[in-house]
């Protein structure tokens, strides 16, 4: 039995839900279906804002019975790598908020809603921090459970490796709770897995002792891109797992929340964090600045909580376009080759080209860890546009086609779901016998393909 907008009883699902549900043409559709990425145009059935668990309940038991698929996203930023949302509920996990921290065990229980940057500031208050990204309004949830690569993660490794449990509701309606003693087959797939496997409704992750941490970002102007590249790319080889840090080729658009001297202007930057001793991070990035004359730093010890702003992501909803690729050595060749395709007088209509530098705890699979249990390769290369205008949308497209396919023979053949955001299914990112292990999972659970999740395991 299939079902469409037109012919579903929605009124089953709003006297069972406690939180809005909101079908086609109903007041506030048009919010309730976007994502945090504008360039997404998602049109699904019909929008459930859970509030709590047993909406969730509600929303897949109605799914179920109903013939649909089922979606959940807190925030969407990742939504343009969803397959077409016909015949799919989509579950909006954004208003379940709960946040809990346990000074004395190092642990925190985020609902299915809660974003970085609300836990930065959580855990912050105990002199803790988690191991999140480059922007505070991510959702957590959704990006441990992709890995989570972050400013801690060359010493403290993937996100999806410090879950420590995780409670999610089943193809059949049942909350479970899955870690290493409980459904550790499901422990073992959702982390780094992805969102095959069920609506997770909230998680527990291991934090870190950190207060304080020599963090920012320094600009050159672009011209010595060329020079700075390369020195970086041997600065970064000798670097402890302490610091962890990107280089970026930057045009960033003139509006008001990027600095003056950085509007409209191509430059290079290098974006980092160091876990230990500020003086120490300091001489590390001093090594950097005789290179070439800086024309901004923004190096400073900070509390651990702003680490998730120092990216300078966008706050606020924003149309993106991305391309990715894992590079698994930046040799000189790799480097020539970015500078022709993003670097100065390339005319590139991008936005920014980022090489996240991996290695350190990343490079290395812990005890128990979850599917993705390292990355492979030196560098997570990243390019993003944003299409402003509808005219826009072709030539952003294709430079970034252009861009990845400049490395690709440098390219490590992986890509990084969390990074990937166009269509794909998950056999991208995994060895064979990774992937066939959560394929037999997710059989296992979800045997019907009721759930519907950026790059799928099918």
């Amino acid at each position: 039995m299939s079902s469409t907008a037109s012919d579903l009883d929605l009124a089953t699902l709003r006297a069972s839900s406690q939180g809005p549900v909101i079908g086609p043409g109903e007041d506030g559709w048009d919010a309730a279906r976007e994502a945090w990425n504008l360039t997404a145009d998602q049109r699904p059935v019909a929008v459930a804002a859970v509030t709590n668990v047993r909406d969730v309940v509600a929303a897949v038991d109605f799914a179920r019975e109903n013939g649909l698929r089922v979606a959940a996203q807190a925030t969407g930023h990742a939504a343009t790598a969803l397959e077409d949302l016909e015949r799919t509920l989509l579950v909006k996990t954004l208003r379940m908020g709960d946040l809990e921290i346990d000074p004395v065990t190092r642990q925190a229980r985020v609902g299915a809603g809660v974003l970085w940057g609300d836990l930065g500031v959580a855990a912050g208050e105990y002199g803790l921090a988690g191991l999140s990204g480059s922007s505070p309004d991510v959702g957590v949830v959704g990006y441990a459970l992709g890995g989570g690569i972050g400013w801690l993660s060359r010493r403290h490794g993937l996100a999806s490796n410090s879950i420590t449990a995780i409670e999610l509701v089943t193809a059949e309606g049942k909350l479970v709770r899955a870690d290493h003693d409980h459904e550790p087959d499901l422990f073992w797939a959702l982390r780094g897995g992805g969102g095959s496997f069920g609506v997770v409704t909230a998680l527990e992750m291991s934090l870190v002792p950190l207060a304080e941490t020599y963090a920012g970002g320094v600009f050159w102007p672009a011209e010595v891109a060329a020079e700075l590249m390369p020195a970086y790319r041997d600065w970064a080889r000798d670097l402890p797992d302490e610091m962890t840090s990107a280089i970026r080729l930057l045009c960033l658009p003139p509006i008001p929340e990027v600095p003056e001297p950085l509007r409209a202007t191509p430059v290079v930057n290098v974006t980092g964090a160091f876990d230990g001793d500020p003086a120490e991070g300091a001489r590390l990035v001093d090594e950097l600045r005789a290179v070439a004359p800086p024309m901004m730093d923004a190096f400073a010890t900070m509390p651990a909580a702003g680490l998730c702003h120092i990216n300078g992501d966008p706050e606020q909803p924003t149309p993106g376009m991305t391309h990715q690729t894992m590079i698994g050595e930046l040799t000189d060749g790799a480097i020539e080759a970015l500078l022709e395709t993003a670097g100065p007088g390339a005319e590139s209509p991008l936005l920014a080209v980022s090489l996240r530098h991996l290695g350190g705890a990343m490079a290395r699979a812990p005890e128990g860890a979850g599917a993705l249990d390292s990355l492979d390769g030196e560098y997570a290369m990243y390019g993003v546009g944003v299409p402003f205008t509808p005219e826009m949308v072709a030539p952003i497209d294709a430079h970034l086609d252009r861009v990845v396919a400049a490395v690709e023979p440098w390219s490590t053949g992986r890509d990084y779901l969390n990074l990937a955001e166009r269509p794909s299914d998950a056999s991208s990112a995994f060895s064979a016998d990774v992937y066939a292990r959560l394929v037999e999972i997710r059989e296992k659970v979800d045997p019907d393909s009721l759930f519907l999740a950026s790059h799928p395991v099918r």
